[in-house]
């Protein structure tokens, strides 16, 4: 199991992940998010992935970014979905479990 933790920034709406896999193709993705889009997103989409059509994509693409381009509202720097991407990765052995970040240097 893979958990991990995603805090956007200044709207404060965390998102939980958990991401569990015993082929590492096939997952299945717990989602607890502050945000009413995030969540709304995890209902439609359901809780199980094919790890490669989710992560081996080029930027952009995948069921959440689709998803995103058509119902969410204008915010494309928002972390949450690269966050339950890098989740499933790493649960599906397709990276390194890691710590990313951005950090303003100059306020």
């Amino acid at each position: 199991m893979t958990k991990v933790l995603i805090k956007p920034g200044i709207c404060k709406l965390n998102t939980t992940v958990t991401a569990e896999s015993e082929d590492q193709m096939e997952v299945t993705v717990k989602v607890s998010s502050g945000c009413e889009s995030i969540r709304k997103m995890m209902e439609e989409l359901g809780d199980t992935f094919d790890a490669y059509e989710v992560c081996l994509v080029k930027p952009g693409q995948g069921p959440f970014y689709e998803y995103a381009g058509e119902h969410f509202p204008v915010h494309v720097a928002c972390p949450a979905i690269n966050g339950i991407i890098k989740c499933i990765e790493a649960e599906c052995r397709l990276a390194l479990p890691e710590d990313a970040s951005i950090t303003f240097l100059e306020k």
